[in-house]
């Protein structure tokens, strides 16, 4: 809408050139100007209507070509509209074991979704599921835990502290028996309060010797360096555990799910999806898996041995 009012106001500085023109020059140049003024405003009162809807729309999109299509977050700065497709893959045959399509834009609250669905279908009374640092979220990592999924899943290295050259929240040690931290420079963080924040229970450190300390510009800006404490972070730590003593699952990881993909994106070309809207991508989306699955098990039992599990 800005750049149609900054053209518009650029028409109107052209009219005005336009009337000091020859007459027949500046009939034509000014008719021609007003044929393009019009169509900028059909395609500004067009905007504005599409600004009402935008702004009665819970999810604050609007997409022109699916109705159901929504911006996924990528790692480009370019935008790209479509849908968010999970799948479960089993680490032994890569088969793929659960999937959905999703119009989510990200993966955070993915993961436990996923992984209950993978354990339904695998029967497993126990599983440890696999993700990228895009599915990092502590309410997620907590429902794999509490449903019996052991998760092994990357902590996305956000801190601005360390980008800065500061200590991180890592370089503080939680001791369980004090209930306290331990900073690099040897004094104790203790708990000072605790407060709700987007409904989670957080506990809040710190430590008086700040102000003495003789790091502190290693540390923080601030007069205290205070370091939060979520009440469930004994998950996460024990979840980090297992993954700096078992370093080799993340590459288990890409060697499992990125094969079914790289696979069916070869297979579909370089195409998006045949379909629109939701349900009906998410039918394509079966129709691709169920291919892919008989091809994988035609491969690793033969058609003989696939017939005969069927028939029975």
């Amino acid at each position: 809408m800005q750049q149609i009012d900054h053209c518009i106001e650029r028409y109107l500085t052209a009219l005005d050139t336009a009337d000091r023109q020859q007459p027949d020059v500046a009939e034509a140049r000014t008719a021609r100007l007003k044929e393009k003024m019009e169509t900028l405003k059909s395609q500004m009162e067009n905007l504005k209507q599409l600004q009402t809807q935008l702004e009665q729309t819970p999810a604050g999109q609007i997409s022109l070509t699916d109705p159901d299509a929504r911006a996924m977050a990528t790692s480009t700065s370019r935008g790209l509209v479509g849908y968010n497709v999970q799948t479960a893959v089993d680490t032994k045959y890569h088969l793929i074991v659960a999937h959905e399509v999703t119009n989510i834009g990200s993966d955070r609250s993915q993961l436990a979704k996923m992984a209950k669905q993978a354990k339904a279908a695998m029967e497993a009374s126990d599983l440890e599921v696999i993700a990228d640092r895009g599915y990092f979220k502590g309410e997620e990592i907590l429902a794999c835990e509490e449903a019996g999924i052991t998760p092994f899943v990357s902590k996305p290295m956000t801190s601005g502290a360390k980008a800065e050259g500061r200590f991180d929240k890592e370089d503080f040690v939680f001791e369980p028996e004090s209930g306290e931290y331990k900073c690099p420079g040897g004094s104790r963080l203790i708990w000072r309060f605790s407060t709700i924040e987007r409904g989670a229970l957080i506990h809040k450190y710190w430590s008086s010797d700040c102000p003495r300390c003789l790091i502190k510009e290693k540390c923080t800006t601030g007069q205290n360096r205070r370091v939060t404490r979520w009440e469930h972070e004994a998950t996460l730590a024990a979840m980090q555990k297992r993954l700096d003593t078992k370093p080799e699952v993340m590459r288990t990881r890409r060697q499992t799910v990125e094969h079914p993909f790289g696979t069916l994106k070869d297979w579909m070309g370089a195409t998006h999806f045949l379909t629109k809207t939701l349900e009906r991508v998410s039918t394509e989306m079966s129709l691709h898996v169920l291919a892919y699955n008989l091809k994988r098990v035609m491969k690793i039992l033969g058609v003989g041995a696939l017939m005969a599990a069927i028939l029975a």
